[in-house]
């Protein structure tokens, strides 16, 4: 057994700080992409989450993530004390429990993040609040379990840092969730053709999104979980040329196709090609990344448009960039990992490993969160109702506005003075 080492102890710390950071970005990026009265309740959901993550992990999810048990979940290390007497099978030794604990619980508040720009500015706030918990309690730590706890997934398939783990479990939390809320008020006509609803601050968007490219280099480098030089400062520069690759990927791609490059397509295009990455980043060549990478800018402006086609309403396009670029970039391990990949000669065994995995995840939490929503809108309701939606969250849930001096409820009226509200497009819901 060996010796609990401080250097990588502070290398994993200040990686997870670093992970911890990507709230911010996440804020920025979803406030920034959805309009101003919604701004407020967005930031509050951002900032709830992590505190609800922090306690809900704490108390199961680290428990059912790492702890002995079966093949399933874990059954022990609930609510750690820290002093030595937990019993945590999946934990390295060269770390102080603590020290991992921190490391995995900014990665479980990241997925439940996710889920909140795809949501965004039409379910109400408790609602969110309770999906998040049982998310990150229960959800997250077993597909956890199965990949990185010695579960089911932990012998053949590879997702290093989460493309699968993290981040398509919370796209298919985002997807469902947009599904079951329908779309946001006047986002389709009654032809069905999207509307653009633009986002109010796309300064508050590129910022958030260059945080979280920055944030990355502590999400992909520190699950190496050790110094190790060669390892991390490989794993860096793959994470960087996949993300410079999306953005240039997705920037040419929508130029071609919309005659303009487009800045939301451009950030996202940066965020696709880090998620699709994270599975491999510490197999793939740096020319393997800068494929990846290129593959999946494209591939989330087109899912981005596709997902309009279908009546998907995700305000910040959460679900191309973390469930399709992360299923996509789980698959691309099996193509381009220098060993085992079918590009190196490896065979198909990879491949089908990873395509096995993919498919075990969807198979799990599309039904599970699924059915997180309908019991939620069967009880507690998940939609705000057309008034408060049409006045904005910001007034009708927070009772506080972003802008108060510059907007002063421009263009808004006060529910006492509008005249009645004219009907929702077909197939959007009025109440959760």
């Amino acid at each position: 057994m060996s010796e609990i080492s401080n250097l990588d102890t502070v290398f994993v710390l200040l990686c997870a700080v670093l992970v911890f950071f990507m709230n911010t970005g996440f804020a920025l990026l979803e406030a920034g992409f959805c309009r101003a009265k919604n701004a407020v309740n967005i930031l509050a959901k951002n900032v709830l989450v992590f505190a609800l993550a922090s306690i809900s992990f704490f108390l199961l999810g680290f428990g059912l993530m790492f702890g002995e048990g079966s093949a399933f979940m874990g059954l022990s290390g609930f609510a750690p004390a820290f002093d030595g007497t937990d019993v945590v099978a999946a934990a390295p030794a060269n770390l102080p429990l603590a020290a991992f604990f921190f490391f995995q619980l900014v990665f479980a508040a990241t997925a439940a993040t996710i889920v909140s720009g795809a949501v965004a500015e039409r379910i109400k706030l408790g609602a969110f609040m309770v999906f998040s918990v049982i998310l990150v309690m229960v959800v997250y730590p077993i597909v956890g379990h199965w990949v990185w706890g010695g579960g089911l997934l932990s012998d053949g398939f590879h997702d290093f840092a989460g493309s699968t783990v993290v981040h398509s479990v919370g796209g298919w939390a985002a997807l469902t969730g947009a599904y079951f809320l329908g779309p946001r008020r006047g986002k389709y006509d009654a032809d069905g053709k999207a509307r653009p609803l633009p986002g109010h601050n796309m300064a508050f968007a590129t910022a958030g999104a260059l945080i979280l490219w920055m944030g990355w280099f502590g999400f992909n480098p520190g699950s190496q979980l050790a110094a190790d030089a060669g390892p991390v400062a490989s794993i860096a520069i793959v994470t960087n040329l996949a993300a410079a690759a999306g953005a240039l990927g997705a920037c040419f791609f929508a130029w071609a196709r919309h005659k303009s490059p487009d800045l939301s397509m451009i950030l996202n295009g940066a965020l696709a090609g880090l998620v699709a990455i994270t599975a491999g980043c510490d197999v793939i060549s740096p020319l393997g990344a800068l494929a990846v990478g290129g593959a999946a800018g494209m591939i989330v402006v087109m899912s981005v448009l596709l997902l309009d086609r279908i009546r998907i309403d995700d305000p910040v396009g959460a679900t191309s960039v973390h469930l399709v670029c992360g299923m996509f970039g789980t698959v691309m391990v099996g193509f381009f990992a220098t060993e085992g990949g079918l590009l190196y000669g490896g065979g198909a065994e990879l491949l089908l490993a990873q395509l096995e995995g993919v498919a075990l995840v969807a198979a799990f939490v599309l039904p599970v969160t699924s059915l997180m929503w309908v019991g939620l809108r069967a009880t507690i309701g998940i939609r705000v109702d057309e008034e408060d939606e049409h006045i904005g969250l910001d007034i009708s849930e927070m009772k506080m506005e972003a802008y108060p001096a510059d907007v002063s409820h421009q263009g808004v009226q006060a529910p006492s003075s509008r005249p009645s509200t004219a009907a929702a497009p077909a197939g959007v819901p009025a109440k959760g």
